[in-house]
């Protein structure tokens, strides 16, 4: 999928063997997704940001986006059309898509949601991890996939883990660290997509 400019969910490109769980790993950045139905693992580190997991709880098929909403105008969230939703509806539906190119069944499909954490400052929007933690909420519900776990909001950012063949999570919530680069790289991130647009849809099917 090219032409998307900001707005493309991109295949992760860093994958790298994990020797802690000794598997191969996808690195999440902002902006990017990874489906496998392999044995692996998926890894991301969120401030703001909100990851969603999802799998096949029967296939093993998975996958974990790393997006963030873009700011908007007051109510964005309630209008369908609104930049800001439309973008997180694609990032979501990128997702989807990829599990279902790879066999997954939507009437099997879970999910698991992490991140957005109020570690921004400066930003125009009041809280915008609060903003990404609910509208992955509401699409999730709206599309009937059933959240099981959600570690969602705080004040820290966190290191996920997701292994798919299994659905286990690992959280690390990274209280000590010095989490500059982690803001740098969403506040990098959420410029880009002030200055993009979304184009052209996602169709899903299955």
């Amino acid at each position: 999928m090219t032409g998307q400019r900001g707005y493309e969910e991109a295949l992760a490109p860093t994958l790298y063997f994990d020797k802690n769980f000794d598997c191969e790993a996808a690195k999440i950045m902002p902006g990017e997704y990874y489906v496998t139905g392999r044995n692996m693992v998926l890894v991301t580190v969120l401030g703001s940001c909100v990851s969603a997991c999802i799998r096949d709880k029967q296939s093993g098929v998975g996958g974990m986006n790393h997006f963030m909403l873009p700011e908007g105008g007051a109510g964005d969230m309630g209008n369908p059309l609104a930049a800001s939703a439309r973008y997180g509806s694609y990032a979501m539906e990128v997702l989807i898509n990829q599990l279902l190119k790879l066999g997954a069944k939507r009437s099997h499909m879970e999910a698991k949601v992490f991140g957005g954490g109020n570690v921004l400052r400066g930003f125009t929007v009041a809280n915008v991890g609060e903003r990404n933690a609910r509208f992955v909420e509401n699409y999730l519900g709206f599309e009937q996939i059933p959240i099981v776990a959600q570690d969602l909001l705080d004040v820290y950012p966190r290191k996920i883990y997701f292994f798919p063949t299994s659905g286990k999570v690992l959280v690390k919530k990274l209280k000590s660290v010095h989490n500059d680069t982690i803001v740098a790289r969403e506040r990098e991130y959420g410029q880009r997509l002030q200055y993009s647009s979304v184009e052209g849809d996602v169709e899903l099917f299955g």
